[in-house]
């Protein structure tokens, strides 16, 4: 009997013994294609040998240093690399444990942002409806994944939200694509209004919302109008980026599609890209320089921020996404992605959609291809597909309430960028036959 608290309490999962490429085996041999990175963290595949030799010689030289009292060579090389590639203004990196940590630094560096400048009216933050921002309660209260919400709403500090950028779902047929943008960027203007622009820290969006929509990126135009608003009254723009950034999306950073530059950005996942737990916050020099100035004190820190060996797994890595040219890998291996996605599945019955960019790739999944009907939530099709696949020897990230938090299904895929065509090609044919037994 395990005495590990496991995430579902009714089922016993298989113990992974080792890892090599894109592919995880069990205790009992059983190979796994690993479709989906975990949850979209394994970015350079398993047992990449320059990133296990950069843990173990830091592991030699210094394990841990308290950043209360230390700084440390590994972070400060990879605070350098992330600024030398951030989107323009980006100066500070604050070194974390995780995405959800990223976010809770970023919501409580917002907030004294303007304590620090004399505005301490500003309490609200405001974030979209169909977003997923971590699972502390402070990430937790501002995403909006409502399933993951309601057990803790009583006890969360909650945002307030507006509609999703979601073409599929929420285009009329009567406007272009852009008009939809920016009627659904519009939507932050007019909650700004509603809730006093005087009383607003900031929006807080993914750029290519992730699990809880399935890889839904922004129409052109919609997040240039987001960045127009912020400034016209004020507000800061924090763009989570924890799981489609770090080259997933075939950019460093996701952003970067979209021609915008946040004011706070966070990362994590494909930051170490699952070789060690590290997160990142990163802000303006403008932010910074606020409360350097100020009370030249951030109030917030954890014990293992800035952790020598988790920045040597990820200078590690974030080396080889940028010199290395594996963000370019995962743009060009995201079209062969794609291109086989659309020529297997694109006029399957029950599939909807497929989106996404680079290696992110969502896949939605339907009752009835001409209405968009989605399944009967009854039928359980997200969980269903996940359970199949698996037994098929396919890890993938299937998620229900797609739609509105009840309705709808979707397959997220995020595989390692080293994947190669011939993987694509086993990829997409275990999602075939998955497709075909649960529907």
């Amino acid at each position: 009997m395990s005495h590990v608290f496991p995430r579902h309490c009714r089922s016993t999962p298989p113990v992974a013994v080792r890892a090599e490429g894109i592919y995880i085996y069990d205790a009992d041999g059983k190979q796994y294609l690993d479709g989906s990175g975990g949850a979209a963290v394994t970015c350079l595949g398993h047992a990449d040998p320059d990133v296990t030799a950069a843990i173990k010689a830091q592991a030699d030289q210094l394990a841990f240093a308290h950043t209360g009292f230390l700084s440390s060579q590994p972070a400060e090389a990879l605070a350098d690399l992330l600024v030398k590639h951030a989107p323009q203004g980006i100066d500070r990196v604050y070194l974390v444990s995780g995405g959800s940590e990223a976010v809770e630094a970023a919501m409580k560096l917002a907030r004294q942002y303007f304590v620090e400048i004399g505005q301490p009216s500003r309490t609200k933050f405001i974030s979209r409806r169909q977003s997923y921002h971590g699972n502390t309660l402070g990430a937790l209260g501002t995403g909006g994944n409502m399933w993951r919400r309601a057990p803790f709403d009583p006890v969360m500090v909650s945002a307030s939200h507006i509609g999703p950028c979601f073409a599929y779902r929420f285009q009329d047929d009567s406007e272009s694509a852009f008009d939809y943008g920016q009627r659904a960027a519009n939507e932050l203007e007019a909650e700004i209004l509603r809730l006093g622009p005087e009383n607003v820290i900031g929006f807080l969006a993914e750029p290519v919302v992730g699990a809880t929509a399935g890889a839904v990126p922004a129409v052109e135009g919609y997040f240039s109008r987001i960045r127009e608003i912020c400034d016209a009254y004020g507000v800061l723009l924090i763009l989570d980026e924890v799981m489609c950034g770090m080259g997933r999306t075939g950019k460093l950073f996701a952003s970067e599609h979209d021609g915008v530059s946040p004011d706070i950005v966070t990362i994590a996942k494909g930051l170490g890209g699952g070789y060690q737990p590290i997160g990142a916050m990163l802000c303006s020099g403008q932010i910074y320089d606020a409360v350097a100035g100020g009370s030249g004190f951030f109030q917030h820190g954890h014990t293992y921020l800035g952790h020598p060996i988790a920045c040597a797994a990820a200078l590690a890595v974030v080396t080889k996404l940028t010199d290395g040219g594996m963000t370019a890998r995962s743009a060009e291996m995201g079209d062969a992605l794609n291109a086989a996605l659309h020529s297997a599945l694109g006029q399957h019955p029950h599939v909807g959609d497929i989106r996404g960019r680079g290696l992110f790739r969502g896949i939605e999944l339907v009752a009835d291809r001409e209405t968009k009907a989605p399944f009967d939530p009854h039928l359980g099709i997200a969980a269903k597909f996940k359970k199949a696949a698996f037994a098929n020897g396919l890890i993938c990230y299937p998620m229900s309430g797609t739609i509105d938090g009840q309705n709808g299904d979707h397959v997220l895929i995020a595989p390692p960028f080293i994947i190669d065509e011939s993987q694509i090609g086993e990829l997409v044919g275990k999602l075939s036959d998955t497709l075909a037994e649960v529907t």
